[in-house]
C-alpha cells in the first residue's frame, strides 16, 4: 500500500508560456456568465487591488506537485478523490467542521488505498468554494424580488436587500477564510492528524452505531496489522505520519480569481494562487467565454465539469483551448451525466477523446445530475441513482478502454439528512430532521464511506472479472 507523500520541494518544472495573447484580466473582453452586478465600480477596484496585494493562499511548488500527481493519475498510478461541500459558509469556519470533514476524506482515502491498492490523491472542495452559480439572477418572494443568493463571496443568504447586495467586501473576507481554514488544514496533517499508526483519531463519534462501522474497523485492523508487521521487518517507516492535500474550488468569480493570479520567481507564466486545482462549472464553459479565456492562460492543473448536452464538436474545440500543448496533468474532465442520461451521452465523448488521442484524466462526479426537488421543497439526491451513475460509470469506461480516474463528490463529516437512501435507508420525511445544506444535497459521512467501499468492491470486482 503506497502512500508516500509527494515530495513537493523537488518540483522545479520551468513550466509552459502563457499564450503570447494572454492576461490576468483579458477575461474581461469577453462574455462572462454568472457574474453578480456589482453597484459600485469604485468600491469594487479597491477591493480588488487589496486582494491583489495580500499573500497567495498557495504556492506554486504545491500547484506543480499537484500537476505531476494527476499525470499520474491519468495513466493509471493514482486515483483522485475529490470532495468537500456544496457552498462553504463563513459561518462554517470552524474547527469541528473543517476537521470533520478531513476526517471523512482521509477515511475514504483509507477505504480507498487499502481495496484499490494505489496511492490516492486526496482534494478537497474547500478553502475557496464559496460562489455558486444560479439558474437565475433574481428571486421573487411573496412579491418581492432580490437578486439571487451567490454564496458568502458575494452575498448574504438572507432575504433582504442589503444582505442580497453584492458586495466587493467579501472578496477579503472570503481570502481570510480560506487563509484560515487551510492554516487549520496544514497544522492538523503536519500535527500527525492523518498518522496511519493512528486512523483512530479520524472517528466521528455519531457514527458508532453506523452499520457500515464493523466493516471499517475490521478494515483499520489489518492495516494496522500490516503496518506493524512492515515496521517490525525495516524499522520505522517515513511517509506514514502525514498524507498530501490540495485544495479546489470552482473559480466562478473572476474579479477574485484575477487578483489572486500571480507570477513567481523560478517558473515561467501565471499561476492562480488563491487554489491548487481550480475547474470551470458545466454553466461558464462556453468556448469563447470569459472563463475560458482566464483559464487557458493559467499554468495550474485545471478541471472542466461537462453534462449531458455535451457533444465531441462542442468538447474537442474546448480540449485545445486549455490544453494545446497536450500537457501531462494539466487537464481533468469532469463528467456529471446522470444516472438516467450516462450511458447514452458519455460513450461518444470518450470515443472522439481516445480518438484524437488527447491526454486527459476522466473523473466522475455522479451528485450533479442527478438532482431533484421533494413535495416538501427539499433539493435532494438518490443514494441508489448516485452509486448507480458511478457504477454505469466504471462499465463504461472499461467498454470505450479508458480510464475512470477518480471522483468528485458533493460531501459532509457532519451528522446531515440530505440525500435519500444509503445504508440507513433515509425517506423523504427524514430529510427534515438535519437539512443545513445552504445549496445543494450533499452526502453525510456515512454515505460518504458506503460509497468508497461501493468504488473499491466494483474496481476489484472489475479486474477479477
Amino acid at each position: 500500500m503506497n502512500t508516500r507523500p509527494l515530495n513537493t520541494a523537488s518540483v522545479d518544472a520551468p513550466g509552459l508560456p502563457e499564450p503570447l495573447d494572454w492576461s490576468p484580466e483579458s477575461w474581461q473582453a469577453h462574455e462572462a456568465l454568472q457574474q453578480p452586478q456589482y453597484n459600485d465600480a469604485t468600491e469594487l477596484a479597491e477591493a480588488s487591488a487589496h486582494l491583489s496585494r495580500l499573500p497567495p493562499l498557495v504556492t506554486s511548488w504545491e500547484v506543480l506537485a499537484l500537476k505531476q500527481a494527476l499525470a499520474e493519475a491519468q495513466d493509471g498510478h493514482r486515483f483522485v478523490l475529490q470532495g468537500g461541500d456544496c457552498a462553504e459558509s463563513f459561518n462554517d469556519c470552524t474547527s469541528p467542521i473543517i476537521s470533520n470533514r478531513l476526517k471523512v476524506l482521509l477515511q475514504m482515502s483509507l477505504v480507498l488505498v487499502h481495496g484499490l491498492k494505489k496511492p490516492v490523491l486526496r482534494v478537497g472542495r474547500f478553502a475557496g468554494q464559496y460562489a455558486k452559480p444560479r439558474s437565475t439572477d433574481n428571486e421573487t418572494r411573496d412579491g418581492v424580488t432580490l437578486p439571487s443568493f451567490r454564496g458568502d463571496l458575494i452575498n448574504g443568504q438572507a432575504f433582504t436587500p442589503e444582505a442580497r447586495r453584492a458586495d466587493p467586501q467579501r472578496l477579503i473576507q472570503a481570502h481570510a477564510h480560506s487563509a484560515l481554514t487551510m492554516n487549520f488544514v496544514r497544522a492538523l496533517i503536519d500535527g500527525g492528524f492523518a498518522d496511519l499508526h493512528h486512523p483512530e483519531y479520524w472517528d466521528l463519534a455519531w457514527v458508532e452505531s453506523s452499520p457500515l462501522a464493523a466493516e471499517y474497523r475490521e478494515m483499520v485492523t489489518n492495516i494496522g496489522d500490516s503496518l506493524r508487521f512492515m515496521e517490525t521487518l525495516a524499522g520505522p517507516i517515513a511517509g506514514f505520519s502525514r498524507v498530501d492535500f490540495f485544495t479546489s474550488h470552482e473559480a466562478l468569480l473572476l474579479h477574485y480569481e484575477q487578483a489572486l493570479t500571480r507570477q513567481v520567481p523560478r517558473h515561467r507564466g501565471w499561476f492562480n494562487l488563491s487554489t491548487h486545482f481550480p475547474w470551470i462549472g458545466m454553466r461558464t464553459a462556453a468556448l469563447d467565454g470569459a472563463h475560458v479565456e482566464y483559464f487557458r492562460g493559467i499554468s495550474n492543473p485545471i478541471a472542466v465539469k461537462i453534462g449531458p448536452t455535451v457533444t465531441p464538436e462542442k468538447l474537442l474545440p474546448l480540449i485545445e483551448a486549455l490544453n494545446p500543448h497536450d500537457e501531462p496533468g494539466r487537464l481533468t474532465l469532469i463528467h456529471r451525466m446522470g444516472n438516467a442520461q450516462i450511458a447514452e451521452a458519455l460513450p461518444p465523448l470518450l470515443q472522439a477523446v481516445k480518438r484524437e488521442g488527447r491526454r486527459v484524466l476522466w473523473v466522475a462526479d455522479p451528485m450533479h445530475g442527478n438532482t431533484e426537488s421533494t413535495s416538501n421543497g427539499h433539493k435532494t439526491r438518490r443514494f441508489n441513482n448516485i452509486a448507480g451513475e458511478l457504477d454505469q460509470a466504471f462499465d463504461i469506461h472499461a467498454a470505450a478502454g479508458t480510464r475512470l480516474g477518480g471522483v468528485h463528490l458533493e460531501l459532509t463529516g457532519e451528522d446531515v439528512t440530505e440525500c435519500m437512501g444509503g445504508a440507513r435507508d433515509l425517506s423523504e420525511t427524514d430529510l427534515d430532521r438535519a437539512y443545513k445544506s445552504m445549496v445543494d444535497p450533499r452526502l453525510n459521512y456515512e454515505q460518504s464511506l458506503e460509497l468508497a467501499m461501493l468504488i473499491v468492491r466494483k474496481s476489484v470486482g472489475s479486474t477479477s472479472a
